[in-house]
């Protein structure tokens, strides 16, 4: 009787992780997927957040790709064992504060621990979508090796779209999947990716360019190092996560900074903040709502609030109207005049 291996496979949501699971389900691999959730891959909120993105989508792309592929998906959170891979990256960042590498060992090493710790459940090896030379961190030929030994996967590692560049690992040599019907595909195009896509009859799938990971962001990343500088500390929560995508960053001084809403949509969002932090709101005309984080003085108010007036619709207005809501305080009133878009220097902009 023909045993039947068993495997799991690392999900983004992204193409690549898709097709490496049908190429092995196409060998009578039976797959599970895991989608580890570290808070910077929240692509699909945001865009629920913005009526400028309402018309994109607003899926979870690993779950949506599970359902193509008719896959049981285990969703772990991470969040708080990804910070110490986020603050001490033994192999650094990438062009911002991505630490790439370091990442993938992790979420590796993870899967390796998800097998020991499901003995039972007859996990035999891993699968992810790597392509060599496809990411300029994390992807190289002389980067696949030091994954596969620093996340102690070794020879259980298999990435089936790019297996023939690399050397055969232990699925492979126990004849448990097929090296020939596997792929050697190298780069960073993606049309071989998308060929193979239409042959498998996937038309509806995430950017074949991948990747929601806000930390590859230059301005998500540029607002995280001014969190941690404002701050004098490196730690976050998930709220910091959630609000550096969430509107406008200005930080007219060092001690607080201003989260000024883009849209309706945004200050909705930042509604769900105001028993937490200090609000101001222009009244008088329309206006976006803006969340104050840090410590801002009384004597600081002005200033703020002749900057979120800037951004309503009484900037040219002699005098606007303002309430400042303070928790667990009285709301105050002020009458002020926006500042000039000279007056809002370039270098608060975060």
């Amino acid at each position: 009787m023909t045993i039947k291996h068993k495997a799991i496979a690392l999900i983004s949501g992204g193409l690549d992780s898709l097709l490496a699971v049908r190429v092995m389900q196409e060998q009578g691999i039976e797959v599970e997927g895991i989608n580890f959730y570290t808070g910077f891959c929240v692509e699909g909120h945001t865009h629920a957040i913005r009526n400028h993105d309402k018309d994109k989508q607003k899926r979870n792309n690993a779950l949506w790709a599970a359902e193509q592929l008719g896959i049981k998906l285990h969703i772990v959170d991470v969040i708080e064992e990804y910070k110490d891979v986020l603050l001490n990256p033994k192999h650094g960042y990438g062009a911002n504060m991505n630490p790439c590498l370091d990442c993938k060992i992790f979420m590796v090493g993870r899967a390796v621990q998800w097998i020991q710790d499901n003995r039972k459940d007859g996990f035999d090896f891993i699968i992810t979508g790597e392509v060599i030379g496809q990411r300029p961190m994390s992807q190289r030929k002389q980067t696949m090796p030091i994954v596969a030994k620093e996340s102690g996967a070794e020879d259980i590692l298999v990435r089936p779209l790019c297996a023939k560049n690399l050397p055969a690992t232990k699925p492979e040599l126990e004849g448990w999947i097929d090296r020939d019907k596997m792929y050697d595909f190298s780069g960073r195009t993606r049309k071989p990716q998308m060929a193979l896509a239409a042959k498998y009859g996937f038309t509806d799938y995430a950017s074949p360019a991948g990747g929601c990971c806000f930390l590859t962001d230059k301005s998500y990343s540029d607002k995280l190092v001014d969190l941690w500088d404002a701050r004098g500390t490196r730690e976050y929560e998930m709220d910091d996560i959630m609000l550096l995508k969430v509107g406008r960053h200005i930080r007219p001084k060092p001690e607080f900074k201003l989260i000024i809403a883009r849209d309706a949509g945004e200050s909705k969002y930042l509604e769900g903040y105001r028993k937490q932090f200090v609000t101001i709101q222009v009244v008088s005309h329309n206006g976006p709502l803006t969340m104050v984080d840090g410590d801002i003085k009384t004597d600081d108010y002005e200033l703020a609030a002749g900057v979120v007036a800037r951004y309503g619709q009484g900037r040219d207005s002699e005098q606007v109207k303002v309430h400042i809501s303070v928790p667990g305080q009285d709301v105050k009133i002020m009458s002020i005049k926006p500042l000039s878009i000279e007056q809002v220097n370039e270098d608060w902009h975060v």
